[in-house]
């Protein structure tokens, strides 16, 4: 890592990065009634080294996933893959 980045720089872009992917999932989750949206949480773990986001609504992998019955509605894996070049990017700055 740099000589001026620290463990508080590392957390710093942990939580923009995962903001940014639950507002980025929130934006591509299906509406009907709105409960799947509301149900996108974030949750900082690890002491701010890591976060964890997901929807909590019971139904909400059916929607990702779809079943035999329906076809599948990604919202969370998309969102990653929008964010993931992002952080990596932030990330690498910290060791440069």
């Amino acid at each position: 890592m740099k000589k001026n980045a620290t463990l508080g720089d590392v957390k710093k872009v942990v939580r923009k990065n995962a903001a940014g992917l639950q507002r980025t999932a929130h934006r591509n989750a299906p509406v009907d009634t709105g409960n799947l949206k509301r149900s996108i949480g974030l949750e900082i773990v690890d002491g701010g080294l890591s976060a964890e986001i997901g929807a909590m609504a019971d139904y909400a992998p059916y929607v990702e996933w779809g079943t035999r019955f329906m076809k599948a509605q990604p919202f969370i894996e998309p969102a990653l893959e929008e964010v993931k070049s992002k952080f990596k990017s932030d990330m690498q700055k910290l060791v440069k």
